[in-house]
């Protein structure tokens, strides 16, 4: 499964959810046993993540999860660009990692908010 492009734009002091249904050949993926995890970075290289997205299997059997930033977390951040990416993820009996799919990408415009 290729990684889709999708752009974001989040106001700056919101709350920012997105819903999505993952999908391998046209059908739901089975989301069950998977989790899922998104960062926010200033650049594609930048060494360290200004905010994680929380991600969530909302009903694994039709492939939706959520994407969501809340207000108090965006609020601390600059308006500007950024990027992210959002993955699935297993995990063995140990908790180690044993399989990674990066299924979206994208730039994420963070809007200045007016109000304070």
């Amino acid at each position: 499964m290729t990684a889709a492009r999708y752009d974001l734009t989040i106001d700056q002091g919101s709350d920012f959810s997105l819903e999505l249904t993952v999908k391998d050949s046209g059908s739901a993926k089975n989301l069950t046993n998977w989790l899922a995890r998104s960062q926010l970075r200033s650049t594609k290289n930048s060494a360290s993540a200004v905010a994680s997205f929380s991600s969530a299997i909302t009903s694994a059997m039709e492939g939706k999860l959520t994407l969501s930033l809340p207000y108090h977390i965006s609020d601390d951040l600059t308006a500007g660009l950024y990027y992210y990416d959002l993955e699935l993820y297993e995990e063995g009996d140990s908790g180690s990692t044993v399989q990674v799919t990066r299924i979206m990408q994208g730039t994420a415009n963070l809007r200045r908010e007016v109000t304070r």
